[in-house]
């Protein structure tokens, strides 16, 4: 048995290393950049006008959704809790002191291409959804490839959905549950090596459960409800946070972007090399972390967004622009700030002389703001970005089984039953090796939604050259 688990490691970490490799970055940031070309640059040229429609539209009076469905807000609150996650956090910390501080710059350029991405997944999302007996919209790569390519191509939708099933359960669950009952350790002080600590990871995994079978159970109406709460709330509090630590340094950050620029270009030698080139890491690392953060690219978001009551494609693709922005250029940023602004990256022995990426940011935090406010910043922040994960990727793997079982009840029962029971899994330290699968499945699932949105790209330039062209006859 050992043999066996030696030998599916070895492969998942061949199949993981072209996952996540410089050849799939690339096509995830060039499929990007084509977008953009074939949507004038959208994220530019009607930056304006896509926020005035997203977050500008908050404060004003909404009609009444249909009931049924969720709200555009809800759907993007339920995209963006699977999306902003632990890797904002941890995720960033170790992009940067394996790629240093011009990591961060290659992450907003992932971004920067990656908003058109998730614009274009969403628009096809919302073009190629399904209506079921109840009047909920299901959609997402599996549905836009089946019907923007047709029945010849349903073997790919079938792939993407097997790989977002199986996904869900690690990088949405165990990786997630271990992150909250970590986290919990250190809100109460309790070390990990403390005998008390298998008991506190237990109670966790049981209450996370509980209040996971509480929300997941009453469906994705009640999913898209929650996450319209917990979403702002834990997104704002931990910008408040970060801004009162960057403007606490204020005077050294002028200093901390001239670090991010200048090691985004440096040519400088690494380890005694002859010239060893700091700009490939700082890329690797940078595009790495940032697709891996927003998600553009992956096929996950526009599975929410696919479930809005909004009629016009377009208009609820403009929250994937928003979307990105806030995931990485916002929160992303923040952390990479706190982290260059307190110095840590200078420490001996660099990510290794910390237990986790968590402790490390949690150091950065704790060495700008006053006492161990920031230690607890850090852990309140990640015990609900990562509960926020689970309940958006949740909401993803049912979409995905329900479209291999053709949306039979009892496997959604079983489907829900195994993703809470898998929170106590995940709580109590078990299951690496599926989360470790999961990762590199999520990583896989960009293939086929990559050539989906490739294929597919003149309908999302067509659905928008309508939309702009009708909103500027109505002016």
């Amino acid at each position: 048995m050992e043999n066996f688990v030696k030998i599916i490691e070895d492969v998942n970490s061949v199949v993981n290393g072209f996952a996540w490799g410089p050849i799939m970055l690339v096509l995830l940031v060039g499929t990007g950049i084509y977008l953009s070309i074939r949507t004038g640059f959208i994220q530019i040229t009607k930056f304006g006008y896509i926020f005035k429609s997203t977050v500008g539209s908050l404060f004003k009076k909404r009609a009444k959704d249909d009931g049924v469905n969720l709200s555009p807000f809800q759907a993007v609150t339920t995209a963006l809790a699977g999306t902003v996650g632990t890797g904002n956090i941890a995720g960033v910390t170790g992009a940067l002191f394996v790629g240093g501080p011009g990591a961060l710059f290659w992450m907003w350029i992932s971004a920067f291409f990656g908003m058109c991405t998730k614009f274009s997944e969403i628009t096809l999302a919302m073009k190629y959804r399904e209506k079921d007996e109840k009047g909920f919209f299901h959609g997402g790569p599996m549905y836009y490839i089946t019907h923007g390519l047709g029945n010849g191509w349903k073997w790919l939708s079938v792939i993407f959905a097997a790989l977002g099933g199986l996904a869900c359960f690690g990088i949405g669950n165990i990786a997630q549950s271990s992150e909250i009952s970590g986290a919990v350790l250190g809100l109460v002080n309790v070390d990990a090596a403390d005998p008390k600590a298998n008991t506190i990871k237990l109670i966790v995994g049981i209450a996370l459960a509980v209040l996971v079978a509480i929300v997941v159970i009453g469906g994705a109406k009640r999913i898209g409800t929650v996450t319209s709460y917990l979403v702002p709330v834990m997104a704002i509090f931990y910008i408040v946070a970060g801004i009162v630590l960057i403007v606490m340094r204020i005077t050294d950050v002028p200093a901390a972007f001239g670090q991010i620029f200048s090691e985004a270009f440096s040519l400088r030698s690494i380890g005694g090399g002859i010239f060893g080139y700091v700009i490939m890491n700082a890329i690797k690392q940078g595009f790495a972390r940032g697709v891996f953060s927003n998600e553009a690219g992956l096929g996950s978001a526009p599975i929410a967004h696919a479930s809005s009551s909004t009629e016009e494609p377009v208009e609820q693709a403009m929250w994937g622009v928003f979307e990105v922005f806030v995931d990485t250029i916002v929160i992303c940023s923040i952390t990479g700030l706190a982290v260059i602004l307190s110095g840590v990256l200078n420490t001996e022995g660099g990510l290794g002389a910390f237990a986790s990426k968590g402790v490390a940011v949690a150091t950065a935090f704790n060495s700008i703001l006053p006492g161990t406010l920031g230690g607890f910043i850090i852990q309140l922040s990640i015990l609900f970005f990562a509960l926020s994960t689970i309940l958006g990727w949740c909401f993803y793997g049912e979409t995905c089984w329900a479209y291999l079982t053709k949306n039979n009840k009892i496997a959604d029962m079983i489907f829900k039953v195994v993703f809470i029971l898998v929170c106590v899994l995940g709580a109590t330290g078990s299951g690496t090796l599926m989360w470790d699968l999961s990762d590199t499945f999520n990583g896989l699932m960009a293939i086929p939604n990559l050539i989906a949105l490739l294929l597919l790209s003149g309908v999302v330039a067509k659905e928008t050259k309508k939309y702009f062209a009708e909103h500027k006859k109505q002016k």
